[in-house]
Order: structure tokens, then C-alpha cells, then sequence
């Protein structure tokens, strides 16, 4: 069975933070997605695909996966950078560079 272990980013209807400090485990599908044929949903034989476990770490979630004997890919961390800024930064002069010097 295979696992993919990472860690949430923001969606874009989310400016903060939140339910982003957990990684989740989730299984892989292995049975593809199919429209049914009476309402035209999109479904799957796999019921595993709604299964999602959240850990603290990723060392926690792979050593669960390890300890189920589950193959894991662990995708990387993505970090975004906040550059600290003011109100009045949006009103800044900053002068041309005329490119003579003194």
C-alpha cells in the first residue's frame, strides 16, 4: 500500500495560517475515478481515499507508515517568506537613479 505523507499549504480563499502546522498522511488511489452512470458523480471503488490522518511531525507520520510496513513518498515543506512591512511603505518616495554620482 502506498502513502503520501505532506504537509498542507493555504488555499486561496485562506489569508492566514490556520489547520497549515499538521501533516497529513493519505493513501494513494489505486482504482481510478469514475462518473456513475445514474448521477454523474465522480466515484471510486477505493474507500481508502477519504482516509486522512494528521500527525504533528513527519517523522511521526513516517514511523507510523513504517510501522504498517507501507511504502511512503514525504513531500517537501513548503515555506513561504513574510517580508516585514508598513502602511506607509505603500507611500514611500524613493528617487529616481540618474546614474551620475557626485
Amino acid at each position: 500500500m502506498n502513502v503520501k505523507i505532506y504537509k498542507p499549504g493555504r488555499n486561496a480563499m485562506q489569508s492566514g495560517l490556520a489547520k497549515t502546522d499538521q501533516w497529513i498522511l493519505e493513501y494513494e488511489t489505486e482504482t481510478p475515478r469514475l462518473p456513475e452512470d445514474l448521477m454523474g458523480w465522480v466515484s471510486s471503488g477505493d474507500t481508502l481515499g477519504q482516509v486522512r490522518l494528521k500527525f504533528n511531525t513527519a517523522e511521526d507520520a513516517i514511523n507510523f507508515a513504517q510501522g504498517k510496513g507501507w511504502a511512503y513518498t514525504v513531500s517537501p515543506e513548503h515555506r513561504k517568506r513574510v517580508k516585514p512591512q508598513n502602511y506607509t511603505d505603500n507611500f514611500r518616495y524613493i528617487p529616481p537613479d540618474d546614474g551620475q554620482s557626485a
